[in-house]
């Protein structure tokens, strides 16, 4: 069984008591300023766990689904038995390395706190892109589909804009530092994915 749909029925299960349960939900949220003040790190990860609603719950989840095995599936064709673990260690990297972000940005704001896999989606989403970057995404409220790596330019534009403007409630800034590590992490472990990407661009480019 692919490790993604492990994380999806994970992350679905976490949120869903996170409905029902008040307490908890408080508990586990990421709150850069209670981190700062009590110690409570662990919510740079079990923030990524948490959603605010089924809606979207389903949205993160299903832009998992659609890039997530993609993804997983290069982790095992390129590091066989050793794939699935630095999958996962990717995702959950992704969820710390999103929050982290934020938490330097906020942990004198006690009136900010961020739920959500969106940072560790977005991770996974660019390290798709970075996979195919000639491949196509279509925006769901704009049924056109434009090549990955001009998505994933418009995306970084927009995530930075909207961080710097603030007051949506929606933390951007998880999405733009979640976006980069994605796109990065495989970097490291694969320098040469550097290369090919850069490659179909230019080959892509000297088409017209």
């Amino acid at each position: 069984m692919a490790v993604t749909y492990i994380i999806i029925a994970f992350t679905c299960i976490i949120s869903f008591i996170g409905f029902n349960d008040r307490h908890l939900f408080i508990k586990l949220k990421h709150w850069p300023y209670e981190e700062q003040r009590k110690g409570e790190h662990y919510r740079w990860l079990t923030g990524g766990l948490l959603h605010a609603n089924p809606m979207h719950l389903i949205f993160n989840m299903l832009t998992l689904y659609f890039f997530g095995l993609k993804v997983e599936s290069w982790f095992r064709m390129t590091f066989a038995d050793m794939g699935v673990t630095l999958y996962v260690l990717f995702y959950l990297a992704a969820i710390v390395a999103a929050s982290s972000a934020t938490y330097f940005k906020f942990r004198n704001s006690p009136g900010f706190a961020s739920i959500g896999a969106s940072g560790a989606v977005a991770a996974v989403l660019f390290a798709a892109i970075l996979l195919d970057p000639m491949s196509e995404i279509m925006f769901i409220f704009l049924p056109i589909p434009i090549r990955a790596f001009i998505f994933g330019a418009l995306y970084l534009w927009y995530s930075a804009y909207e961080a710097k403007q603030g007051g949506d409630n929606i933390d951007h800034t998880a999405h733009y530092y979640g976006a980069l590590f994605g796109f990065f992490f495989p970097i490291v472990l694969s320098p040469g994915l550097a290369i090919s990407f850069l490659n179909q661009i230019n080959a892509w480019i000297h088409s017209f």
